[in-house]
C-alpha cells in the first residue's frame, strides 16, 4: 500500500472513531421533556429534579464547592443560578469573568460536585439584585429606551451580550458533557407591564440559534393564568413559582393550562423571604416549609427552592424595590436552609429529612460549618473628611457642569458622588435648599458642616447658612437601582434635577465620583483635613469621613477565619477589608447589624489586615474616647431598632410584590 493511501486510511479510521465517540456521547448525554409521561428524561430515563438556588455572585468563590457539596448532601441533585449581566459587563464591551463573576469556574465546580444546573440567563433576573441584573450603562444609550421590550436600542444591546454569553455556556450544556440541563429566558415576564411577545420570541430564537435545537429552554412566571398569558411562549417550557402551599394541584392549575402534558415544575419554592432596610427580618416557619415541600414532592413536582443559600450583596450589588422605594440590605440571608455564610440550619435538617422520603441521601456526612473567629475590638482612627479624600478617591479631578449631572451622565454608576457649588452670596439665616431629584440620599454640608439630609421620597428641603465663597457640598449615595416593575425604567442616580437656594436655581457645579477602593493607608491624605469631622448644629450629624483600623488576626495556626463586623454604635456607611468592599452598613435602621467578612479576603499573619470605613452620619463614639468596631463570631441580622431612620410608611406598609425574583 502506498504511503499516501495508508495515511488516508488512517485518517478515515480516525474520522469514524470520532463520529462514533460523538454519537456515543450524544446518546449518553441527553435531557428532554417526556410529554407522554409528564416527566423529564435524563439520558433517556425518567428524572425529577430537586434543586436549590445559589447565586454565584453572592457567594465568595472560595466557598462555592463547600456550599454546593452541602446542597448535594441535603439530597439535592440540581442547583439553580442567575447570570447577572451587570457584573459581567460593568462598562460596554468590558467583559469580566473572574472573582464573583467567574461563571465558568462555578459551572465546573457544580459539575465536579455532581449537581445539574438550571441556568437563568436573563437578560433580566430581578433577584433583589442591583437594577435586576441590567448594567446601568444601558440608561445612557437611549433616554427613551423601554427595558424588556422589542425597543431596537434595547434589543441591540441584549443581542451583543447574548452573543458573548451563550457561546461561553454552550460547552457546559448537559448534551455536551456539562451540567446545564435547562436554560431560562427572562424572568417572570408575565408580571411586567409590556407583554411584548416579539421581545420574548427574540430571546428564544437567539438562545435556540446559539445553543442548538435540543436544549430545553424554559420560562418562569407566577402561578396564575394572568402571568403566564404574557410570560409563556411557544417552544419554551412554561413553569410557575409559588411559596408555601398545601394544595399543589391548585397552584399548578395555571401551568397545566399551558403545559397540560409535561412535568409539574415550581421554579421558585420560597424557603424564606427578602429583607428591606428599616423592616423586620423575614422568617418563614420551618414546619410550614417542610410540610409544603413534602406535599409538592408527593405530588410528583420538580422543585427549585428559592433560596437554598441567599448569600451576600457585596459592594454595591444590593437591589431595591418600589413603590415606596425600599433598598435591600447587604445580607441576602433570606432565612434559607443554608444561612448567609453557608452554615447548616434547622431548616436545612428538616428539608433534608423530607427529601430522604423520595430520594436516597448521599452516604457522606454533612460537611461542618466554617469556623468563625471573634477578633475583638478594632480602634478606628479618623483619617479625613470626604472632602479631604478627594485627591485619592477622585484622582481625575472634578467634572465641571453648569447644572448637576446624573451618575449615568458622568459614566460612574455605583456608590457615591460629591456635588460642589461655591456660594455666591452669604446666608446668615436658615435658607431653604431644595431639590426633589436626590437619588437616593444626599448629605448636605457647607464648609464641611452638616446641614441635613435629602431623601429621595421623604425630604426635599434642607435649610442652610453660609458665607459667600464657601463650598456647598452634597454627597449623594446611590442606594441601589429599582429592579422590578415599571419603575425600573426610571433609574437615574445622583442629582437628577436642579437644586434651588432661596428659590433660585444654582449654577456652576463640580462633580466628584468617589472611588473608595482607592483608599489604602493614612499616607493617602493631606494634613489639612485631619482635625476631625465637624458636627451639625443639632450635634446629630458629622461630616462624612474616612476611618481606618487594623484587624488583630492572631498569629496562630488556622488563621484567618470567617468573621462578622458588628457596626454598632456607628450609623451608616460602607466598609472595606483589604480593599474588598463588604457592602453597606446601617445598624440604626436594621434589621442587619453585622457585616460578613469571608476568610479569603483576610491575610494570614504576619500580614496586615486593614479596615476602611466611610461613615456618613455619626460614629456614635462617646466624647473623649476612641472609636472602635468589634469583630464577632456570630451574625446579627434580625435587629429591629426602637427608633428607625426610615419612615413608618417605608417600614410597615405591606405590598404584594407577588413575583419578582
Amino acid at each position: 500500500m502506498a504511503a499516501g493511501t495508508q495515511d488516508w486510511g488512517m485518517q478515515l479510521v480516525a474520522l469514524v472513531l470520532t463520529c462514533l465517540i460523538a454519537c456515543t456521547l450524544s446518546f449518553n448525554h441527553s435531557f428532554t421533556v417526556d410529554y407522554n409521561n409528564a416527566t423529564f428524561l435524563q439520558d433517556g430515563k425518567p428524572f425529577r429534579y430537586i434543586s436549590g438556588s445559589l447565586h454565584y455572585s453572592r457567594v465568595h468563590p472560595y466557598y462555592w464547592k463547600d456550599r454546593l457539596t452541602k446542597m448535594r448532601v441535603a439530597g439535592l441533585n440540581t442547583v439553580q443560578t442567575y447570570v447577572p449581566w451587570n457584573i459581567h459587563e460593568p462598562i460596554p464591551g468590558d467583559y469580566q469573568w473572574t472573582g464573583l463573576a467567574d461563571l465558568e469556574t462555578f459551572l465546573k465546580t457544580a459539575h465536579e460536585v455532581g449537581l445539574n444546573v438550571l441556568l437563568r440567563s436573563g437578560p433580566y433576573i430581578c433577584g433583589e439584585w442591583e437594577f435586576g441584573g441590567f448594567p446601568a450603562w444601558l440608561l445612557t444609550k437611549n433616554p427613551d429606551m423601554v427595558l424588556r421590550t422589542s425597543d431596537p436600542s434595547y434589543i441591540a444591546e441584549v443581542d451583543k451580550w447574548y452573543s458573548v454569553l451563550l457561546p461561553k455556556i454552550k460547552p457546559f450544556l448537559y448534551e455536551n458533557g456539562g451540567p446545564i440541563i435547562m436554560v431560562q429566558i427572562e424572568n417572570e415576564y408575565g408580571s411586567y407591564f409590556a407583554c411584548d411577545y416579539d421581545y420574548v420570541r427574540f430571546l428564544y430564537n437567539k438562545v435556540r440559534s446559539v445553543l442548538g435545537s435540543t436544549v430545553v429552554i424554559y420560562t418562569t412566571d407566577g402561578d396564575g393564568d394572568s402571568y403566564l398569558k404574557c410570560g409563556a411562549i411557544s417552544g419554551a417550557y412554561a413553569t410557575v413559582d409559588f411559596g408555601v402551599s398545601y394544595t399543589p394541584a391548585k397552584n399548578f392549575a395555571a401551568q397545566r393550562d399551558y403545559e397540560p402534558n409535561g412535568p409539574a415544575v415550581n421554579s421558585e419554592f420560597y424557603t424564606g423571604w427578602l429583607d428591606h432596610w428599616g423592616s423586620p427580618h423575614s422568617i418563614t416557619d420551618i414546619r410550614s416549609v417542610a410540610k409544603s415541600l413534602d406535599l409538592l414532592l408527593d405530588y410528583g413536582a420538580n422543585i427549585n427552592m428559592y433560596m437554598f443559600e441567599g448569600g451576600t450583596n457585596f459592594g454595591y450589588w444590593n437591589g431595591a424595590n418600589a413603590p415606596p422605594y425600599q433598598p435591600v440590605p447587604t445580607s441576602y440571608d433570606y432565612d434559607s436552609p443554608l444561612n448567609e455564610t453557608g452554615d447548616i440550619t434547622d431548616k436545612y435538617i428538616a428539608i433534608r429529612q423530607v427529601i430522604s422520603k423520595y430520594n436516597p441521601l448521599p452516604a457522606e456526612p454533612i460537611p461542618p460549618n466554617t469556623p468563625k473567629c471573634p477578633y475583638g475590638n478594632v480602634q478606628m482612627d479618623f483619617m479625613t473628611t470626604i472632602q479631604g479624600s478627594l485627591e485619592t478617591t477622585s484622582p481625575g479631578g472634578p467634572i465641571k457642569s453648569r447644572f448637576p449631572l446624573t451618575m449615568e451622565q458622568i459614566k460612574f454608576y455605583y456608590g457615591f458622588v460629591l456635588y460642589r457649588h461655591v456660594l455666591k452670596s452669604s446666608w446668615t439665616l436658615p435658607t431653604p435648599l431644595v431639590t426633589n431629584g436626590t437619588r437616593d440620599r444626599g448629605y448636605v454640608m457647607v464648609n464641611e458642616v452638616p446641614m441635613g439630609i435629602f431623601n429621595r421620597d421623604l425630604a426635599w428641603q434642607v435649610n442652610i447658612t453660609g458665607v459667600a465663597g464657601q463650598y456647598l457640598d452634597i454627597l449623594v449615595e446611590n442606594q441601589a437601582r429599582i429592579g422590578f416593575a415599571t419603575l425600573m425604567n426610571y433609574n437615574l442616580k445622583g442629582l437628577t434635577t436642579n437644586v434651588t437656594l432661596n428659590g433660585k436655581v444654582l449654577e456652576d457645579w463640580e462633580i466628584y465620583p468617589i472611588r473608595l477602593e482607592n483608599i489604602h493607608s493614612p499616607a493617602n491624605f493631606t494634613r489639612q483635613h485631619r482635625a476631625g469631622p465637624k458636627k451639625s448644629a443639632s450635634g446629630h450629624l458629622e461630616t462624612p469621613s474616612i476611618y481606618i483600623g487594623k484587624i488583630p488576626v492572631p498569629n496562630i495556626a488556622g488563621m484567618p477565619q470567617d468573621t462578622y463586623l458588628d457596626m454598632r454604635p456607628w450609623h451608616k456607611g460602607q466598609a472595606l477589608v483589604n480593599g474588598f468592599n463588604l457592602g453597606r452598613y446601617w445598624p440604626v435602621a436594621g434589621p442587619q447589624v453585622t457585616l460578613y467578612v469571608p476568610k479569603p479576603e483576610l491575610v494570614a499573619p504576619p500580614g496586615t489586615n486593614s479596615l476602611v470605613m466611610l461613615e456618613l452620619e455619626s460614629t456614635g463614639c462617646q466624647a473623649n474616647s476612641s472609636c472602635t468596631v468589634k469583630f464577632v463570631d456570630s451574625p446579627l441580622i434580625n435587629e429591629t431598632p426602637k427608633t428607625s431612620t426610615m419612615s413608618s410608611q417605608v417600614v410597615r406598609e405591606h405590598f404584594d410584590w407577588h413575583k419578582f425574583h
